[in-house]
């Protein structure tokens, strides 16, 4: 395991230079799991929190949350094997379960207790991994997949892949923001369009099919711990309000909530109340 560090602060309003100050605040710790280097980035003092971002995704998908959730605790973002700078393995759940279980093993401070915060992919990844440590005290999934109900999606996506210069693909990228991940049009600023280029970008895990099993409850059940389950009221991956039901039903250590005027990236587009629910519910 390696690591670095440093105290750059913000010196610019760009996105890409917010970004890379927000990692410079950041300690580096590499871990290596059979032979898979995993790059997480820490923040913060207190307990322990690791959050996993969602498919065509990194630790970017956090950028509106690590600070605020940071002032009260440990929080770990990494980016998950076939994703970011982190290496590859193969696209299954079994193997990203048992890759992130032994990465996270080697983090210091997290032997004995961690808290869990996992996003669409990240989601069901996050409730897997709780499962199999043994030692999460609490598991929040914002926009989970794996609960294998309602989708409500409208609007296919275009492949960005195809774009021949910058502007075809910023095109690209702010259509599917628009049509996937972000209910308000308005919503899709400048730091949105980074952090998504970046993340699809840099992504090489195949996640969708995974995401849309319904394995979900099973894992919730193994878990058999306390769980908070959030879904944007306008997520086009869920039907949030009988998916929550699916999931908490019978189950009194779960709960659910509907986070109003937000889309898929929840955590993104409703980040302040998306922060204070999760510094309330999570340890400090």
């Amino acid at each position: 395991m390696t690591q670095t560090s440093s105290k750059t602060p913000v010196t610019s309003a760009q996105p890409e230079a917010q970004a890379a100050a927000l990692a410079h605040r950041a300690q580096r710790i590499v871990t290596d799991a059979d032979g898979c280097r995993m790059v997480w980035r820490r923040f913060g003092q207190g307990q322990p929190v690791v959050l996993l971002h969602g498919g065509h995704g990194s630790w970017l998908h956090w950028v509106r949350n690590i600070e605020a959730l940071a002032a009260h605790r440990t929080v770990w973002a990494p980016d998950m094997p076939g994703f970011g700078e982190s290496d590859d393995i193969a696209s299954d759940l079994a193997v990203m379960t048992g890759t992130l279980v032994k990465s996270i093993r080697q983090l210091p401070g997290c032997a004995q207790a961690v808290s869990l915060v996992g996003f669409s992919f990240g989601g069901l990844v996050a409730a897997n991994v709780a499962a199999s440590l043994g030692t999460v005290p609490r598991l929040a999934l914002m926009g989970s997949g794996g609960h294998g109900g309602i989708r409500r999606q409208q609007r296919a996506l275009v492949d960005w892949r195809q774009a021949q210069d910058a502007e075809a693909l910023a095109v690209a990228m702010r259509y599917n923001l628009e049509a996937f991940m972000i209910a308000d049009p308005a919503k899709v600023d400048a730091m949105a369009m980074y952090a998504h280029t970046e993340s699809c970008r840099h992504t090489r895990f195949r996640s969708k099919n995974i995401s849309r099993s319904g394995d979900l409850r099973d894992a919730l059940d193994r878990f058999g711990g306390e769980v908070l389950l959030a879904w944007g009221e306008h997520d086009v991956t869920a039907d949030p309000v009988p998916a929550i039901a699916a999931m908490t039903q019978d189950r009194p250590r779960r709960e659910g909530r509907v986070i109003a005027n937000a889309g898929h990236w929840v955590q993104y587009e409703a980040h302040e109340p998306v922060n204070a629910l999760l510094d309330g519910w999570l340890p400090k």
